[in-house]
């Protein structure tokens, strides 16, 4: 069975960018069975391209008409890094999200569509985006899986100590209240949110170091969609 391949870029955005072919949008429906890349023999296929695509423009409330080959190259990327992150996953005693969790995405994706109010409205907007219902409960368990297989990797490595919390206060906070006269918070304050951002500016810097050693260390091949081989 083909294995659904997704990552969100919510809090985990510093992915490492790998050049990949760039395809015409498929018709919702079409059955797409090339394949586009293997990672450590994995296969990864035009269709799990393709449907990436569909469920990120989804979730991120962009009309899938709006995909560019840009995004097209960064989400054949990630696909390729999700992949990595898996094989970490499974030599891990690794304990999924929780249905509570899975059922609180879904219903933040479902709610930036207005029409969705409805389960008749959300099933329109499914099909719009080549979608169904349950294949996107599988994109979201996914995503927040993998979201978590790095978040416990990585966040116990980072400390942040109280001189770069102040140090951001100071120096990106504030000024930019004061140009606009808006009312200052106090340290104490907003210690516990900057620090949380800090966290995950530094998890996102592990990350990407992470993944570049994982790439070092891997079999992966990408179609040369201008030669029709493997490379």
């Amino acid at each position: 069975m083909k294995k659904r391949r997704i990552f969100t870029g919510t809090a985990i955005a510093a992915m490492a960018l790998l050049a990949a072919a760039v395809a015409a949008p498929a018709r919702a429906g079409d059955v797409i069975d090339r394949i586009v890349a293997t990672v450590n023999g994995h296969i990864i296929l035009q269709s799990d391209w393709e449907d990436a695509l569909r469920y990120e423009a989804l979730s991120n409330g962009r009309p899938l008409e709006g995909t560019t080959a840009a995004d097209r190259k960064a989400a054949l990327d990630r696909l390729i890094d999700q992949e990595l992150l898996r094989e970490q996953m499974r030599s891990e005693d690794f304990h999924h999200v929780p249905e509570e969790t899975v059922q609180r995405r879904l219903l933040e994706i479902r709610k930036q569509y207005a029409e969705a109010e409805t389960q008749e409205g959300w099933d329109a907007v499914l099909g719009r985006y080549g979608l169904s219902e349950a294949s996107v409960k599988q994109d979201v368990i996914s995503t927040l899986d993998l979201a978590r297989l790095v978040d416990s990797r990585l966040r116990p490595d980072v400390d942040i100590d109280s001189k770069s919390i102040e140090s951001y206060y100071n120096q990106e906070l504030l000024p930019p209240l004061r140009e606009s006269g808006a009312k200052e918070p106090s340290l104490a304050d907003v210690s516990p949110k900057i620090k949380e951002l800090l966290t995950q500016q530094k998890v996102n810097e592990l990350l990407t170091a992470w993944l570049q050693n994982l790439r070092s260390g891997s079999e992966i091949r990408t179609e040369d969609s201008s030669a029709g081989a493997m490379r």
